[in-house]
């Protein structure tokens, strides 16, 4: 997005209209007939008026697909994954049966990538799941340990380059030789010692191979990416970010750590949350001013009613998840977080942002008192259950959709969606939930 001259002038209301139009212009779309830049435009609109909540034509639905889309088409979840073309077949066979108002990109991540890197932070078909698995799991422990706070803290940078990326990362295991990055008098003497140890030159040859499988991987992404643009789907560009006790809890300390954490040494936690919160925020905005979508897509973990007391959350997970919030609202963007887990006791604290600011979207929180609290102050959306769609008939996902159509989506605001994504789902529960959307969804005036 071209930024004018005088953004830092504008209010964060003024900056999000300019994405806004931005995001209706559907710059460099050729669109392949009338009636596709109709619905483009007609997309947009519902969407818009959904989170600013107004009134729309009808409520918008969204699908999580998750790896449904290879399923569909015949093929599993690790055929996808090392086959490029077929991963494109899989995805467009998915964006032409099913009519929904946005289309994410379904791509769970390249396996001959995942191989060349040697990945350790995640497990996936052809290492160590099934070939059927319904998605990658992510591995979970200590990749910074307990006594190292302060090297984080100190220098965040160097941390990264010389511990957390060889823990992560087989093909970086070269980098934990290296001396602290602390001083820029020998850096570069450092460099080119590296470049002479062996284990430097494999590394550099690894990722030259794993860049080239990128591109190559890249290449058709953007290719159907476009083609679903000319279709008629908006833009599914935007950023991404972390609220920052999730950074620690799922990346650095796990889960485990981060809970012990809480009570032996919260200091270091908080202080460690301030010092991300900067990071994730630059990097957030970076991603969003690249793409045409106004929406920062919010993966929620670690702040639930389950994982930690109120006060805990008060203390640990909604000041510096707040502040990143607050950032991307006076840049005009559009958070849109999911809610894991249940955050019935939460949602007050989501008042504390401007109205018409935010898209919550929940998985099991109860959606009645959701629009209770919320209802009129922010756009939510979700609570379409994957076990719902996974073992429900048409009939029962037809019967909840309306249920949830009539609870949110009085005086709008509301976005039929699920909270989860899914794989092997009977196609017809989909279409169920697409067509209650568009016919039993309709304001009418």
């Amino acid at each position: 997005m071209e930024k004018p001259e005088n953004w830092s002038e504008l209010t964060w209301q003024e900056k999000r209209e300019k994405r806004f139009a931005w995001w209706r212009a559907a710059h460099g779309i050729n669109f392949i007939s009338k009636e596709a830049r109709a619905k483009h435009d007609a997309r947009i609109d519902r969407m818009i008026k959904a989170i600013k909540i107004e009134i729309p034509d009808r409520v918008p639905v969204n699908i999580a697909a998750g790896s449904f889309p290879a399923y569909y088409a015949g093929y599993d979840l690790k055929t996808i994954m090392y086959d490029v073309e077929k991963m494109r077949e899989a995805w467009m066979k998915f964006a032409r049966d099913f009519d929904t108002d946005s289309l994410g990109w379904m791509s769970p991540g390249n396996g001959l990538v995942n191989d060349i890197m040697g990945s350790k932070v995640y497990r996936w078909p052809g290492d160590g799941l099934p070939d059927d698995a319904s998605m990658i799991q992510f591995v979970e422990t200590d990749y910074m340990k307990t006594d190292e706070y302060d090297a984080f803290l100190d220098n965040p940078t160097d941390y990264i380059i010389r511990y957390f990326l060889p823990r992560t990362y087989g093909v970086f295991a070269p980098l934990a030789k290296l001396s602290p990055l602390s001083s820029f008098m020998g850096v570069s003497n450092q460099m080119m010692m590296a470049a002479g140890d062996p284990d430097f030159r494999k590394m550099a040859r690894t990722l030259l191979k794993a860049y080239n499988e990128t591109i190559k991987w890249g290449r058709v992404a953007a290719e159907c990416t476009r083609i679903c643009r000319e279709m008629g789907y908006p833009a599914g560009g935007g950023g991404i970010a972390l609220a920052p006790f999730d950074t620690v809890a799922d990346m650095l300390r796990g889960t485990h750590g981060s809970v012990m954490d809480m009570y032996r040494q919260p200091d270091k936690l908080l202080e460690a949350c301030e010092k991300i919160l900067n990071f994730t925020l630059r990097s957030a905005l970076e991603t969003a001013d690249a793409g045409d979508s106004p929406m920062v897509f919010i993966p929620m973990h670690k702040g639930d009613d389950m994982f930690m007391s109120d006060k805990q959350f008060e203390k640990f997970y909604w000041p510096s998840y707040k502040k990143l919030l607050m950032g991307l609202i006076d840049e005009g963007l559009v958070p849109s977080p999911v809610v894991d887990g249940t955050y019935n006791r939460r949602l007050e604290y989501l008042r504390d942002l401007p109205r018409a600011s935010v898209v919550w979207t929940f998985e099991k929180t109860d959606m009645a008192l959701a629009k209770k609290v919320l209802g009129g102050h922010a756009c939510i959306a979700g609570n379409v259950t994957g076990s719902l769609m996974c073992t429900g008939t048409p009939e029962d996902v037809t019967r909840y959709c309306r249920w949830l159509i009539d609870t949110c989506a009085p005086g709008g605001g509301y976005i039929l969606s699920m909270g989860v994504s899914v794989d092997k789902v009977n196609p017809e529960n989909f279409q169920a939930m697409i067509k209650t959307a568009k016919e039993y969804g309709v304001y009418r005036k």
